[in-house]
């Protein structure tokens, strides 16, 4: 049974929307998908529309109404130069605005898209893991800011925590991330991190919009990696960097060329942070369909 026959999506021209959007349009069941981004839409179909507007947008209200299910994608995860206070009221007042106006406008299925990074590090860890996002990662500050007024607010809604979303669409400055000839040098055991194929996070929602389910749930593949090993399987001659020597080169890149990520980035690609994603498996029917080698060379 589908409990969504319209469906709104905030962040509906990001990257995961761009494997999102076809599985929803696709459901014979599903009558209507309405986007909202500040970016044009990227994707056309009979029954999705698309307004450019903010999260923030005073019509929220209204474009919402008629709706039976929410699923929230947007929020920045690059500031750049954008001041912290500015994302923080996009990722977190935004976001919570988004869901009071799905309230107000009687829709009933909720979801929203946060990140494993809530976590900040940790083998094997389950939903009712504490959030400890690393103060330096600010949209894992934001995404479990928001997550707790959801928990308190709005009980019902289910809360995906994604590890790394790769694939095709995947976001440009993780693409060029896991293909530098380079990797930071740590001591052994180096950290071991997780990812997921965007296909399978989208699968995730779909099922959702299906089930009577409700709060977190993890989304990973089964096994791991190291950065070290991603770096000397795609180039022979791999340069291990030190710590700083990253920073400054992600400093560097985004600063001359507009594509590094935040230097911040690097703490967390300095702890092992591994997930259990039983609670997916039992009460919502998901599993991974990729192992991490496919996902990241489909990246």
């Amino acid at each position: 049974m589908i409990f969504a026959v319209k469906v709104f999506v905030t962040g509906s021209s990001s990257h995961l929307a761009a494997a999102l959007l076809p599985r929803l349009c696709a459901r014979p069941e599903i009558e209507q998908v309405t986007g909202l981004d500040i970016a044009p839409p990227r994707f056309g179909h009979a029954r999705f529309s698309a307004t450019v507007a903010d999260i923030r947008d005073p019509r929220l209200d209204s474009l919402l109404a008629g709706h039976d299910a929410l699923v929230h994608l947007a929020g920045v995860v690059l500031g750049g130069g954008m001041p912290e206070t500015e994302m923080f009221d996009i990722n977190v007042n935004g976001g919570h605005r988004v869901f009071h106006a799905a309230r107000r406008a009687g829709v009933k299925r909720l979801v929203h898209m946060s990140s494993a990074a809530v976590y900040g590090s940790g083998v094997h860890l389950s939903e009712a893991a504490p959030l400890k996002p690393l103060p330096q990662l600010v949209f894992a500050r934001h995404q479990a800011h928001l997550e707790r007024l959801l928990e308190i607010e709005f009980p019902e809604c289910v809360r995906f925590r994604p590890h790394f979303v790769l694939g095709p669409h995947a976001r440009p400055a993780l693409r060029r991330l896991f293909n530098l000839p380079c990797y930071v040098s740590m001591p052994e055991p180096h950290p071991l991190l997780q990812c997921v194929h965007e296909d399978d996070a989208a699968r995730a929602v779909v099922l959702a919009l299906d089930r009577e389910v409700r709060g977190p749930f993890n989304l990973a593949v089964e096994d791991n990696f190291n950065l070290r090993e991603i770096a000397r399987r795609r180039h022979r001659l791999a340069v291990p960097l030190p710590p700083f020597a990253a920073r400054g080169g992600l400093r560097l890149a985004r600063g001359g060329f507009g594509w590094g990520g935040d230097p911040a980035w690097i703490e967390g690609l300095t702890r092992t942070l591994l997930v259990n994603c039983r609670r997916a498996a039992v009460e919502l029917g998901w599993r991974s369909t990729h192992d991490a080698a496919s996902v990241l060379a489909q990246t």
